[in-house]
């Protein structure tokens, strides 16, 4: 009977793939990401926009990337931090402001792999992060928003005293724990820790950051696949077009990179980096490469017919 039942989801037509966090997407016009330098870096970003863009033209909401490097949702920061100048920025110190001025019907949030400041687990550290996590879904909430939450990724960094990946562990546990609660997560942490150990199998050295953080495309890639098959109601379009896609990649990449600087230096934060254009000549920016990108859209669904 189980056997039946399966052949029987995967013979459902495309449009019939039950998924109602597709809902979620559909009525959303506006995603803000917040996160550290992993999603101010934003690959993962640009990689989920490609999806949506190509397999959802019909939806067509504005997605913008908030993250800042160094940030928590803790609130904390270690001493050693100070030797670039600053102590870790806090998002709370500029989310008041920036939900003001962005009004996100959907917000997805990564935070995690700074917020135990790479030490040993502690509970009030802990009880930090917790805390700055639940402000965080309740500020969103208030102004009428949904929250979805990201479980740290894989600290893949030797340190012979203690294994800082076991802090993100617990945080990502007790992250996937609030799903009884109705709380969205996705747990990123799970799922990259056995795709790495899978791919050492075949290749010991391998790694999705070469400085045990930071991901690089294969990572970033995986990160938007859990978000992808969070919202997924349909098998994503393969690749009918590589140079297209390559090219929706770079403009869609741009698009994000202009908009991000210019709303982070509007809305404001205390940590020292370069200024973004002003709104309205980063709105001429991303709206050429808005152009662009349909451009490449059509190319890639005219090969798709």
């Amino acid at each position: 009977m189980p056997q039946l039942i399966f052949f029987f989801l995967l013979s459902l037509p495309m449009g019939l793939w039950a998924n109602d966090n597709f809902e979620i997407l559909k009525k959303a016009r506006k995603i803000v990401f917040f996160g550290d330098s992993i999603t101010y870096g934003g690959e993962y970003v640009v990689f989920f926009e490609r999806w949506l863009t190509v397999n959802h033209p019909e939806l067509e909401p504005e997605v913008l990337n908030q993250g800042i490097p160094s940030e928590t949702v803790s609130g904390l920061s270690e001493p050693g931090h100070l030797r670039h100048g600053f102590p870790r920025p806090d998002m709370h110190e500029r989310l008041d402001r920036a939900l003001k001025a962005l009004k996100p019907d959907l917000v997805i949030a990564c935070y995690g792999i700074n917020c135990g400041i790479y030490m040993p687990l502690d509970e009030e550290r802990f009880a930090k992060y917790k805390e700055g996590v639940q402000r965080l879904k309740n500020k969103v909430e208030a102004q009428g928003g949904k929250i979805i939450f990201m479980t740290p990724p894989v600290y893949d960094k030797p340190n012979p005293k203690f294994d800082y990946d076991d802090v993100m562990a617990a945080y990502a546990k007790w992250l996937v724990s609030k799903r009884k609660d109705d709380w969205m997560v996705i747990d990123l942490h799970t799922v990259m820790k056995k795709s790495l150990a899978k791919k050492r199998e075949k290749d010991p050295k391998f790694k999705y950051s070469r400085d045990g953080v930071h991901p690089g495309g294969e990572g970033h890639e995986l990160m938007a696949r859990q978000i992808i098959d969070f919202f997924a109601v349909k098998p994503a379009l393969k690749d009918p077009h590589p140079n297209a896609y390559g090219r929706m990649m770079m403009f869609l990449r741009e698009r994000m990179r202009v908009q991000r600087d210019a709303w982070l230096t509007k809305i404001g934060h205390k940590r020292p980096m370069g200024k973004g254009k002003p709104l309205a000549e980063a709105d001429k920016v991303a709206a050429e490469n808005t152009e662009r990108i349909k451009q490449n859209l059509e190319t890639i669904l005219k090969v798709k017919k």
